[in-house]
């Protein structure tokens, strides 16, 4: 058991709804509080004062700060991509000189080329490149991350990407959530319609992931590009009636993909770029969390999702960096989130809780997202004395010390 503390400002996130627009106002800030921790969990958080004297009586360890810190919990990134090879800082230099999406998969280039880098890869290999981008991701206060397949595009290559994020999540201190995107797109070696690639998919790789534990999520992505509404349906079913959660990506440059997603009940409907003001409405009235992703926004240059009319209308939105190698490369969370939040006039208590227990229910967890008791002790301490410091500094103040399970990093 230990007590951390004193701390200048503790922002709990308790008592916030799941939806809908929040002011900061809103926010429960404790002032000179403290955080008292047995093994993973919080047993309390409050006025330091009043937990020394508890930790005294329980024989507690006291680990006392010098200086202004604000506590948060534990940024939740609920969409990533961080299990891959290679690079496509071409495509990226391309793209930027005004070449089109086809002119650059022409070259060689897109989701192709980070499918064949991978392919080249083991699986230990693979694994360490996801622990060492998992490990960026904790030291800048990300402490749950969700990992996606999806650069496999055969069964023995996702299940190799699969195992690789089981095996990386066993080494590395923060929490890894494995999501199947096996349904990216078509392998370009698989020959047959999307349908029968769906299907295979289907029929032979979602026991593996049962049998295996590999993965209680199944993504997709839903574009003219990849997969089309009406073909998806059915793969949705069958992973529905095997018990998975469902995912998607939806609505990034065209429509059609949300409204699978709310019909399908999944978890969340993620981009959400080109959404307009019916999937808004849908998302809204829907339990499907809407997650935006401005890292690809920055990275393609195109519109960012519409965050300012989705919790007005009273949805939910989570906020996730989509790290990945060719539309997100940078993979700074609070960074993304700071710029989006400029854009679309997000309240500062709005970011906090996309980044946290708004993101966590995009991943169906319950436990984790907020400071309060009985919940894991994740959360970051930023050297500042004032909350408002860190999305005003656009991501450049980091947390100087970050918890996860109870347990200094």
């Amino acid at each position: 058991m230990k007590l951390i503390g004193p701390i200048t400002q503790l922002l709990t996130l308790d008592k916030l709804p799941l939806k809908g627009a929040l002011k900061d106002e809103q926010l429960e800030i404790l002032t000179n509080a403290g955080i008292l921790v047995e093994e993973d969990k919080i047993l309390a958080v409050g006025d330091y004062s009043d937990l020394f004297v508890k930790a005294d009586k329980l024989q507690a360890e006291v680990i006392q700060l010098e200086g202004n810190f604000v506590a948060l919990p534990g940024w939740i990134d609920c969409h990533t991509h961080i299990c891959f090879g290679g690079s496509r800082a071409k495509d990226f230099a391309m793209r930027n000189a005004g070449k089109s999406y086809l002119e650059i998969a022409q070259a060689g280039g897109g989701i192709w080329d980070t499918v064949t880098q991978t392919r080249k890869l083991n699986q230990n290999e693979l694994a360490e490149r996801t622990i060492s981008h998992a490990a960026r991701h904790l030291n800048e206060g990300v402490t749950t991350i969700e990992v996606k397949s999806g650069y496999g595009l055969t069964v023995e290559e996702e299940l190799k990407m699969l195992r690789a994020i089981q095996q990386a999540n066993s080494n590395t201190h923060a929490d890894l959530i494995p999501t199947c995107l096996a349904a990216h797109m078509k392998s370009r070696d698989f020959d047959g319609t999307n349908q029968e690639y769906l299907d295979s998919i289907a029929t032979e790789l979602f026991p593996i992931l049962k049998s295996e534990n590999l993965s209680n999520r199944i993504d997709s992505f839903i574009e003219k590009s990849a997969f089309s509404p009406v073909e998806i349906e059915s793969y949705y079913q069958k992973a529905k009636e095997l018990g998975f959660d469902l995912t998607a990506h939806a609505d990034q440059f065209t429509t059609g993909g949300s409204e699978v997603a709310v019909r399908m009940n999944a978890k969340s409907a993620d981009h959400l770029e080109a959404s307009t003001e019916i999937e808004i409405a849908l998302l809204a009235k829907s339990d499907t969390v809407a997650v935006a992703l401005p890292g690809a926004s920055l990275g393609l240059g195109c519109a960012f999702t519409p965050g300012r009319k989705i919790l007005d209308q009273g949805g939910s939105l989570a906020i996730a960096s989509d790290w990945n190698p060719g539309s997100a490369p940078m993979g700074d969370l609070l960074t993304q989130a700071s710029i989006l939040a400029t854009f679309e006039k997000l309240s500062t208590a709005e970011v906090f809780s996309a980044l946290t227990f708004r993101a966590a229910a995009a991943l169906d967890l319950d436990d984790r997202g907020k400071l309060k008791e009985g919940l894991l002790a994740d959360f970051n301490l930023f050297p500042t004395s004032d909350y408002r410091e860190i999305l005003y500094q656009q991501g450049k103040l980091k947390p100087e010390q970050v918890w996860k399970n109870g347990i200094k990093t």
